[in-house]
């Protein structure tokens, strides 16, 4: 089995809509892949409904969340959810909280980018997003390769958009802790994101890590594109410490990345392990 259990649709901040990434997932030969839009499960039902025949469709979603290490430093980390219910109301109210705050965190920065004379207009970006789609950096950088002020989405984040550059503002993120228990509330599990991955920036600490593993966290994302072969092993030794499960996924984002779906995958008894200790929604199957 071929296992990819993080992409991202036209949902969040990918360029394939959910039909398309599912087509997508096809053509590449997964037997399985799981959509994990960031902090929105708008694309579930689309994805479902395109399914091809064969293909198992794992929903999910990338949850924005902030640690706190023994020093009191914040750092941004990502919390992969999986085979939670939707509905759950905790699920609901905190998803309608970050949308109204992603909206006007990216109104402001649009604001500043086009008092300062860039082509951008905050309104028309707005416009172009699904209604229950989270804001985000990406669209930004997405509009300013449209107008031709960059070249690439992450030539937008270098220059413009990246944090300690002119036009970022920080966001008011989940904390881990309390998106862990959401999500098991929920009926769900949840895999630390990319956990190591230092060129996005600071990374949490081992000792982090562990907290989070007593927390009721489920695994780590140990095959990454953003890992090299050192930091994977680090953190196979991690989870294998901590009684986690490794998984491994492309982080597929369309065209916004050089990234193909299924250039990284988990192993079938990771996934089968992670799927046996959710209530909370089935997987698909086309």
């Amino acid at each position: 089995m071929r296992i990819d259990l993080h992409t991202h649709s036209t949902a969040s901040d990918g360029t394939d809509s959910p039909a398309e990434l599912v087509a997508a997932a096809a053509r590449a030969g997964l037997d399985v892949v799981a959509l994990t839009d960031h902090d929105t499960t708008a694309g579930w039902q689309p994805a479902m409904d395109a399914l091809p025949p064969g293909l198992t469709l794992v929903p999910g979603a990338e949850l924005s969340c902030v640690s706190e290490d023994e020093h009191g430093r914040r750092v941004s980390v990502h919390l992969l959810a999986y085979l939670f219910d939707p509905a759950a109301p905790a699920v609901v109210a905190e998803q309608q909280r970050l949308r109204v705050e992603r909206r006007g965190r990216l109104r402001a920065m649009a604001v500043r980018m086009a008092e300062n004379g860039l082509p951008v207009d905050p309104d028309e970006i707005l416009g172009l997003l699904p209604p229950d789609s989270p804001a985000g950096r990406p669209h930004l950088a997405q509009a300013l390769v449209r107008a031709g002020v960059v070249g690439s989405v992450d030539e937008a984040f270098a220059g413009y958009l990246g944090n300690g550059r002119g036009y970022y503002l920080p966001r008011e993120d989940t904390p881990v802790e309390q998106a862990i228990d959401m999500i098991a509330e929920a009926g769900g599990v949840t895999v630390l994101a990319h956990p190591f991955a230092s060129s996005r920036g600071p990374t949490v600490t081992p000792e982090v890590i562990a907290a989070l593993a007593a927390h009721g966290l489920s695994g780590l994302e140990v095959d990454h594109p953003n890992h090299d072969e050192p930091t994977r092993e680090r953190l196979r030794g991690l989870a294998a410490e901590l009684g986690l499960l490794r998984t491994g996924s492309s982080d597929y984002h369309g065209t916004n990345k050089t990234i193909a779906i299924g250039q990284e995958t988990t192993e079938p008894d990771a996934f089968h392990a992670l799927a046996e200790r959710a209530t909370g929604a089935r997987v698909m199957v086309g």
